[in-house]
């Protein structure tokens, strides 16, 4: 049995009517599951997630936008998080016997139905990423919904699909094919919002622009030169929380098997520390595997030959997974809803 995993991420993090509504637009779809759905107020997005063979995960994909489109109107939407569009971004990840290619193909068949359907621009990124340049996520994405209708204007950057027409209301889509991610933010016991940017900056593989002693960007060629980031497949940045007086280095772990979460915690925490600054916990957006937690609990646990529920306990216990808000981890590893 085949089965791939999809993620979309739409721009409401507030409204439950549209969180109930984009969970009805999948039921009587068959070969697919919707295994989670959070939402975010101060990011305003919600992530879901969907598990199930080809056909049912496409025409899932597929019914949620549509929906998505009817109740989110970009026009009105402000948050934390970056976004181009309602549907912001939908990848489709390999979880068994199935390739790379093949959710690649997938996220091609849902831009070019969509884009035709909503009259909506549709960009393509990671392994079905049509030019290198659109590989990565936070490239295609630099301007976000603000910037999208110049942006549109630009030959380099028309869509992968439908017309480089800007659409007010529901902006543009990214859609791609990637491994598994891990959504993973750590807390910080401050307010200073440029504590966390800068921790961010650090960690992620991107890096930061390098500086001279009064601070200024130092340029080669007209380009800043860039200071490589210490975390290898890691996407960061600072973000406030203001409903828990806390900002966040929220991360994403593109690929847990060169970093894992216990790496990413362990770093910030040093990190932090440097700046006089507490970490209180962390927290998984969405749905995590189970071997990637194991890996933390592990870690953790040293010599000790622990359990499978002792390992996941111990990472949570160690990371402070429940910060913020109980977490129920048969709900939350995505090995124990397929």
């Amino acid at each position: 049995m085949k089965i791939i995993e999809c993620v979309p991420n739409f721009s409401e993090g507030r409204d439950k009517k549209v969180f109930d509504a984009i969970a009805e637009s999948v039921k009587g779809i068959s070969d697919v599951k919707l295994l989670s759905l959070e939402p975010d107020g101060d990011y305003n997005r919600v992530v879901v997630t969907l598990a199930g063979g080809q056909k049912g995960i496409l025409d899932a994909a597929l019914s949620m936008t549509r929906t998505a489109s009817e109740m989110i109107d970009m026009t009105k939407h402000k948050g934390e998080h970056p976004r181009m569009g309602a549907t912001d971004v939908v990848p489709f990840v390999p979880v068994r016997n199935v390739t790379m290619e093949e959710c690649a193909a997938l996220a091609r068949a849902y831009g070019e139905k969509i884009s035709a359907e909503l009259n909506v621009p549709v960009y393509l990124y990671e392994e079905a990423a049509s030019k290198p340049e659109r590989k990565n996520l936070a490239t295609v994405r630099k301007g976000e919904y603000e910037g999208l209708e110049a942006k549109l204007k630009d030959p380099e950057w028309l869509p992968d699909f439908g017309a480089p027409v800007f659409n007010p209301k529901l902006g543009a889509i990214i859609t791609g094919a990637r491994f598994f991610l891990v959504a993973y933010n750590v807390n910080l016991r401050t307010m200073d919002l440029s504590v966390s940017k800068d921790i961010a900056e650090m960690v992620r593989e991107s890096g930061r622009n390098k500086k001279d002693e009064a601070g200024n960007v130092i340029k080669v060629n007209g380009k800043p030169v860039k200071e490589p980031g210490l975390l290898k497949s890691v996407k960061g940045m600072g973000v406030s929380l203001e409903k828990y007086g806390i900002t966040q280095v929220s991360m994403n772990l593109t690929n847990y098997n060169l970093t894992g979460i216990h790496t990413a915690f362990e770093t910030v925490k040093k990190l932090a520390s440097n700046y006089g600054v507490e970490v209180s916990g962390s927290e998984i957006v969405g749905l995590v595997p189970l071997e990637a937690l194991s890996r933390a609990g592990k870690f953790y646990a040293g010599e000790k030959d622990l359990s499978e529920l002792d390992l996941i306990k111990i990472a949570s216990d160690t990371l402070g997974l429940e910060d913020l808000y109980e977490v129920n981890y048969k709900e939350k590893i995505i090995d124990y809803l397929i």
